[in-house]
């Protein structure tokens, strides 16, 4: 990477002028389908069917309605400010207040680690898994875990450039793995293998009704769908954003969440939720219990293929963020430092990668981190959605999509439901996002006072510095 500025998905590297409105409905597309893909259906699915037994694709079609609800949102705000990328510069046109536009832009930043510190965790255990190592101890996937890390931290230091068309490899590469189980479970309930019967199963523990297990399960299910967000940063590059990016956002969903519902049947089918539940290499007990001469190893590297690759753009995006917000002089001014030769923010980069390692180290499961992810998403997008309604009296010289009225409020209301700690989360996650966030606010103080002495005020937020839109799946 030659420089910190932004590129067109607001990872933090090089935009190519080539890119510039030229990308047509197909490309934006596989983009939008490629982000979403990903860590959360390949480490999560067994965790699901632990809550909710047979029926492990329900929460996945909830989390799939809320998700539509509040991309709708999205499409309102991202063809009204095309150029306005991003939750934080949504919040502070909406409401103009410095402090909730830092505390937007830090969670969606913390929402960055927590999910590449859950990819770096699938990471390790599929390739335990898969190349039979033998670590399925906590202390071995947290060494390899911890040694990805910062292997990522290395590439990030030393300067990724990534364009949107080496996106489309990469999305091939996430909907193989998740094709192979589908195929391998088509085929299986066509030999007469397998139990499609338990598809209808509902299992929950005996102290929860099954509503509220489906909930439970939702709020876990919901990272899956992270990455609908991000393509926001995309509307600069189309041709006609107002015109084609609702149908091709709302297509990409609609993709995605059929994918992960047939995803979720072949493997129930194949597996009984109380094995599936157990370790966190859901996917790879499917391909072992449905083709067992297909080589796992394959399978294996397609995963670590696709969670490496999200775990480097989600740290690369939440390095971004906290040089951008230095920038902006909401945070530490160190925090903003480039290296003199790689031009890479570096100081960001190691303080994100800390924050990744502690949570690597001290939180370690999967289901902890990826849950926090989906209730730090969660709550930014209850501000979205309320930013909708704020924003409807600003108006705009052009045509643009506007949601019905309705869609923003359910979404603000559903979203803010499952952030909830009525829905059964487990309280740890609220700990996490709590530390992370305290320590953001922490920053805050300091670096208000650092300016106040100064003379300095916080400066007014821009798509360069903290239009990054959220993390990748």
């Amino acid at each position: 990477m030659t420089d910190v500025p932004s590129d067109a998905k607001g990872q933090g590297v090089s935009v190519e002028p080539s890119l510039h409105r030229v990308m047509g409905p197909w490309l934006l597309l596989l983009f939008i389908v490629g982000d979403i893909l990903g860590t959360g259906i390949y480490a999560l699915t067994g965790q699901v069917a632990k809550q909710v037994g047979g029926v492990v694709w329900l929460p996945f079609l909830v989390a799939f309605i809320v998700a539509v609800i509040t991309a709708f949102s999205y499409l309102e705000l991202v063809t009204k400010y095309p150029k306005a990328a991003g939750a934080a510069l949504y919040a502070h046109k909406a409401f103009g207040i410095h402090f909730i536009t830092f505390i937007v832009a830090f969670a969606v930043m913390c929402s960055g680690i927590t999910s590449a510190s859950t990819a770096s965790r699938a990471f390790a255990a599929n390739l335990s898994g898969a190349f039979d190592l033998g670590l399925s101890g906590t202390y071995g996937i947290t060494l390899i875990g911890l040694a990805f890390m910062a292997v990522v931290a290395a590439v990030n230091f030393r300067g990724v450039g990534e364009s949107v068309k080496a996106n489309v490899v990469l999305t091939c590469v996430e909907f193989t793995g998740l094709m192979i189980i589908i195929v391998i479970g088509l085929w299986a309930i066509g030999a007469g293998e397998g139990d499609v019967s338990r598809v209808m199963e509902f299992h929950s523990a005996p102290d929860r009704s099954a509503f509220w297990s489906v909930i439970a399960a939702t709020t876990l299910a919901f990272f899956a769908m992270v990455g609908f967000e991000d393509s926001v940063n995309m509307a600069e590059e189309c041709k006609d954003p107002t015109r084609i990016f609702p149908k091709v956002l709302l297509t990409g969903l609609l993709i995605t969440g059929v994918i992960y519902v047939l995803v979720s049947i072949s493997a129930i089918t194949l597996v009984p939720p109380e094995q599936l539940g157990e370790g966190e290499t859901p996917l790879l007990k499917v391909v072992q219990a449905g083709a067992p001469n297909f080589p796992v190893e394959i399978f294996g590297f397609i995963t670590m293929f696709a969670v490496a690759n999200s775990a480097l753009i989600n740290m690369l995006m939440a390095s971004r963020l906290v040089y951008g917000m230095s920038r902006e002089r909401v945070l530490p001014e160190v925090l903003g430092k480039v290296h003199a030769s790689r031009r890479t923010p570096y100081i960001a980069i190691g303080f994100t990668t800390l924050l990744a390692f502690a949570l690597i180290s001290f939180v370690g499961e999967v289901p902890a981190l990826g849950g926090t992810t989906a209730l730090l998403l969660l709550c930014v997008f209850t501000v979205v959605n309320i930013a909708v309604l704020v924003l409807r009296k600003d108006t705009v010289g052009h045509g643009h999509f506007r949601t019905p009225t309705l869609l923003p409020i359910v979404g603000a209301v559903a979203c803010a439901f499952f952030a909830g700690p009525w829905t059964g989360r487990d309280p740890v996650q609220y700990k996490i996002a709590g530390i992370l966030i305290g320590i953001g606010v922490l920053l805050w103080f300091v670096t208000v006072l650092v300016n106040r002495a100064t003379g300095q005020k916080p400066a007014e937020p821009e798509m360069a510095d903290i239009g990054g839109a959220g993390p990748v799946n």
